[in-house]
C-alpha cells in the first residue's frame, strides 16, 4: 500500500495543472461470503467471511484528447485470509492517440476471449486468484502496446517487461487444496525470473458476421506448475514454478440472427509439454419473451484439453449449459446460471450470478456456487466442501 501513496499524491496534484480535464470516479464495496459446509483442510476458516474493497479511478486528458492518463489502484481488506488482503495497481498508463495508431504505455489490463465459462486465449494479465474462483479478476500488467488500425484489421504489438506472480489463498483461505501454496518459494525456468521480457503479437478484425482474433505469445506462463516442497520445519507446501512457453491462440465469434457461435483454441509449447485445448459453443437469445422487455439467453459450451488429465486442468472433457436473463429495466437487472459436468470424472458444479442497481450509485450482487467431486485425482475435488453464497454491495462515485 505504501507504494501506492506517492502515485496517488501525483494524481491528486493534477487539478492544479488542468482541473477541467481530470475526472475522479470509482467504487467502494462490502462483501459477505457464507460457506455451507465445514472446511476440508486444517487451518481454513469457518462459515463466514467479510471483506471490503476500494477501487478509485483517476483519468486526465489534454485539450486535444490525444493524450490520456489513467490511474486505477485497488485494495481489498479480508477478515479471514491474510493473503486475500492485498493491494494492486490495476492501471497506471499513458495512452497517446495518432491518426491510425495508439501507443499505450504503463500498467494495464487487456482481455481477450469470447466464450462464457472459460477464457483459454486470455494470456496477457495474471489471474488474481484470491479475488474470485472464476479467474475473471486480473492483476495489472506492465506493458508497451502499439496498436495499428488498418482496413484489413488491427495489429497489436506487446512488450511485457515485468511478470506478475499469481495470488493464492493462504492457510486460512477457502478454495484451496490440502497443501498451501507458498509464493515466497516461486521458481522460474528463465534466469531473468520475474524480469523476463515477454512478447505478444495479435491481429483482430471484424468482417460480415465474424469477429476474429489470432495471436502469438512468447514468455513466462501465467499458469504455474505447483510442486511439493518440504520446508526445514518438516511442513510440505507447494512451490509455484513458471516455465517459458510459446502459445498460439484463436478466438472467433459469429453473429447469425439470434445466435452467437463461439470458439477459443490454443496451442501451447514448452520444454515439458505440448498440447492443444479448445472451448466452443453457442448462445441463443430469445428477445422480448412473451412480448415483454425480458431477453432470455440459452448457452451451451464444451471444453477439451489434449492432455486429458483432470489433475492438470478442470476442463479436459467438460460440458457446460446455462441461461442468461436480462430484464432490460432501469435497474439493469441481470441473472446468469450455469452448470458444468466433467464427462470423465462425473464432477459437477453449479454457479449463479445476479445483480441489480439501486438508485444512481448502488449495485447489489448475489453469487452462489455448489461443487461436487468424488475423484481425488480431480482438481475440483479440493473445493468439494466450498459451496458458498456471496452478497456484495457496491457504491459507485
Amino acid at each position: 500500500m505504501r507504494r501506492l501513496l506517492p502515485l496517488l499524491s501525483l494524481v491528486l496534484a493534477l487539478p492544479a495543472v488542468a482541473e477541467s480535464n481530470l475526472s475522479i470516479s470509482g467504487k467502494v464495496g462490502l462483501e459477505a461470503r457464507y460457506f455451507l459446509q465445514d472446511p476440508s483442510f486444517p487451518g481454513q476458516h469457518g462459515s463466514t467471511a467479510l471483506s471490503g474493497i476500494i477501487e478509485p479511478e483517476f483519468q486526465w486528458s489534454d485539450e486535444s484528447q490525444n493524450n490520456l492518463f489513467s490511474f486505477v489502484p485497488f485494495l481489498r481488506l479480508d477478515q479471514r485470509d491474510s493473503e486475500r488482503t492485498h493491494a494492486d495497481i490495476r492501471e497506471l498508463s499513458w495512452i497517446h492517440v495518432g491518426d491510425d495508431w495508439e501507443l499505450r504505455t504503463g500498467i494495464r489490463t487487456v482481455f481477450w476471449g469470447v466464450t462464457e465459462f472459460q477464457h483459454l486465449v486470455d494470456i496477457i494479465n495474471q489471474t488474481d486468484a484470491v479475488e474470485a474462483i472464476d479467474a475473471e479478476e486480473k492483476l495489472g500488467q506492465p506493458m508497451v502496446n502499439l496498436s495499428l488500425v488498418k482496413d484489413w484489421g488491427i495489429i497489436d504489438l506487446f512488450v511485457l517487461p515485468g511478470f506478475r506472480e499469481r495470488t493464492f489463498p493462504g492457510v486460512d483461505g477457502r478454495f484451496r487444496g490440502g497443501l498451501v501454496v507458498d509464493t515466497d518459494l516461486a521458481e522460474y525456468e528463465s534466469a531473468a525470473e520475474e524480469k523476463h521480457v515477454d512478447l505478444a503479437l495479435r491481429w483482430s478484425h471484424t468482417f460480415d458476421v465474424y469477429d476474429i482474433g489470432l495471436y502469438w505469445f512468447r514468455g513466462t506462463s501465467r499458469d504455474p506448475q505447483l510442486r511439493p516442497v518440504t520446508r526445514s520445519s518438516g511442513e510440505t507446501v507447494l512451490s509455484p514454478f513458471y516455465p517459458q512457453i510459446t502459445q498460439y491462440g484463436l478466438d472467433l465469434q459469429a453473429t447469425i440472427e439470434s445466435w452467437l457461435w463461439k470458439l477459443e483454441a490454443i496451442r501451447r509449447d514448452s520444454k515439458s509439454e505440448e498440447y492443444w485445448a479448445a472451448q466452443a459453443g453457442f448462445e441463443y437469445t430469445l428477445v422480448g419473451v412473451s412480448d415483454s422487455a425480458v431477453d432470455l439467453g440459452l448457452l451451451m459450451e464444451y471444453g477439451w484439453d489434449e492432455r486429458d488429465d483432470p489433475g492438470l486442468t478442470t476442463f479436459q472433457n467438460d460440458l457446460f449449459v446455462g441461461t442468461r436473463i436480462t430484464l432490460n429495466d432501469a435497474a439493469s437487472t441481470e441473472f446468469l446460471a450455469g452448470a458444468g459436468y466433467d464427462l470423465d470424472t462425473q464432477s459437477k458444479s453449479f454457479l449463479v450470478e445476479a445483480s441489480r442497481r439501486f438508485g444512481d450509485n448502488w449495485k447489489v450482487s448475489l453469487d452462489a456456487g455448489i461443487f461436487s467431486s468424488d475423484d481425488p485425482t480431480d482438481v475440483a475435488h479440493s473445493i468439494r466442501n466450498d459451496d458458498y453464497v456471496k452478497l456484495q454491495a457496491e457504491y459507485f462515485f
